[in-house]
């Protein structure tokens, strides 16, 4: 079973669906013991860091996913919630990615909204996954560059498309709304 965790953030039954689409079984939750006997768990959302950070804390789900062993998926805000501090709310994160989140400079249009490509991608999550492919992207915030970057993108500033440590994975992409190619990253992340 996959577990989706719950924690009042937004986007959360697209997943579902997409994992549906592709023949998985999933549940959204928030219930400790089923997030850690799940085989694989996904932290989808959109929304804000620090009430997003509240309410893990307020139900001890910070502590549950830092326990987590088998491969867990942070989608979007979920790979914000997964780094070591954002911007967004002065917000102390989960600080398994040594990352920074920033917001986007005010030098074109925020949020990044739309298909973007990637700078570079490494890693069993991007089989049969180019570097030219598109991936969907809504976000006014950033994770910077770091030792656990595994794919970079380009808009306003360089940043962490996605990130990697042990059995932590996280995309700032959507794939769940990116088609063909988003389908393809799932089902890398559900074969792993």
């Amino acid at each position: 079973m996959i577990a989706i965790i719950k924690y009042n953030a937004g986007n959360i039954s697209s997943v579902k669906n997409a994992l549906t689409r592709l023949g998985y079984k999933s549940i959204i939750t928030d219930d400790p013991e089923a997030i850690l006997n799940a085989e694989k768990v996904i932290l989808p959302g959109v929304g804000e860091a620090s009430s997003a950070m509240k309410y893990l804390i307020q139900k001890g789900l910070d502590k549950v996913i830092l326990s987590i062993k088998n491969p867990i998926l942070g989608i979007c805000l979920g790979l914000h919630i997964m780094c070591d501090y954002s911007e967004e709310g002065d917000t102390k994160c989960l600080n398994i990615f040594n990352a920074k989140v920033k917001k986007f400079p005010n030098r074109d249009i925020v949020p990044h909204m739309g298909w973007n490509n990637f700078n570079s991608i490494d890693g069993s999550l991007f089989n049969n996954i180019s570097i030219d492919n598109n991936v969907y992207y809504v976000h006014g915030f950033y994770a910077e560059i770091c030792s656990q970057t595994i794919a970079t993108c380009d808009y306003i500033e360089p940043f962490s498309a996605a990130m990697q440590k042990d059995n932590f994975y996280a995309t700032q992409f959507h794939p769940e709304k990116s088609a063909d190619i988003g389908e393809q990253l799932l089902k890398n992340f559900l074969e792993l």
